[in-house]
């Protein structure tokens, strides 16, 4: 199974196991990873699972879609190069060690 690393606020990481074909979001809800709010579970009309995705990994994910650029422009941490939706990463074994940083607020 692919592993995901979530870099926390406090500085601590959280490396988890994911099925190929979950999101970067769903992962982190279903183990409680703090900032991942996903309020809208995953339908991409909220921004509230807004990560920084390491430069490393971000060419290897297609482009976001119109929906997915737009909600970027409106979420509550300052959009930056390499920002994502996590309900927009689908993990593949390609992503296996994926880091995507968790943003210090979800909300305004």
């Amino acid at each position: 199974m692919p592993k995901i690393i979530y870099q926390l606020n406090d500085g601590s990481t959280r490396t988890l196991e994911a099925k190929v074909g979950e999101s970067v979001m769903q992962v982190a809800m279903s183990n409680s990873v703090p900032g991942i709010i996903g309020r809208c579970g995953g339908f991409c009309n909220c921004g509230t699972c807004h990560v920084y995705v390491g430069n490393e990994w971000v060419k290897q994910l297609p482009d976001p879609s119109f929906d997915e650029d737009a909600l970027l422009d409106e979420v509550a941490a300052e959009r930056l190069l390499h920002s994502r939706l996590g309900c927009q990463i689908k993990m593949t074994d390609a992503l296996d060690g994926i880091t995507v940083v968790v943003p210090e607020q979800q909300e305004f």
